[in-house]
């Protein structure tokens, strides 16, 4: 589950940074702001019609609730990206034109290389986030055996009575 939530994280909060940073289009600043503001509002808000969708989409009891959320570009990722790409000069995107580099030509093979440091941290911070979560795997599955891992650990404590042996070998 964290791989895929970190390549999700990774391809689709670059593509959009990038766009942010580097495109022309309508809105743009207007759309950021509104990327911004959508940081704002605490996760746990979110929940229930994230629930509802994925009960819509007939995802609940599955895994893919679990990392389809961060292939749809997080707002902190999203930032984060956007700055990388405004940190490099732009002699690197026009000398890329004058060769004849389409925008995704320049973005793949350019603007990437450039921002591996950024897309590390990124990387880390998603790795981190998916594998130490335990409310969403909680909430989308029912399932004992699709639990991840913080989950299972936790579910060796009883009510009265814990596994306290059980739960410090399995951390």
């Amino acid at each position: 589950m964290s791989l895929l939530s970190v390549a999700g994280s990774l391809l689709s909060c670059s593509m959009v940074g990038y766009a942010f940073a580097r495109l022309r289009f309508p809105l743009k600043n207007a759309l950021f702001v509104m990327v911004l503001g959508t940081m704002m509002i605490p996760p746990v808000v979110i929940i229930i019609p994230h629930f509802i969708i994925f009960n819509h989409l007939n995802m609940l009891d599955t895994l893919t609730p679990l990392w389809v959320i961060e292939w749809l570009a997080q707002p902190f990722g999203i930032f984060l990206m956007r700055q990388a790409f405004l940190n490099i000069p732009k002699e690197y995107e026009e000398s890329a034109k004058m060769e004849g580099c389409n925008p995704f030509q320049i973005y793949a093979r350019i603007f990437l290389p450039m921002t591996l440091p950024t897309l590390a941290t990124l990387a880390i911070f998603t790795f981190m986030g998916k594998w130490n979560e335990i409310l969403s795997p909680v909430i989308y599955l029912t399932s004992n055996e699709k639990f991840t891992l913080p989950v299972g650990i936790l579910s060796l404590g009883g009510q009265w009575v814990g596994n306290e042996q059980l739960m410090v070998a399995a951390a």
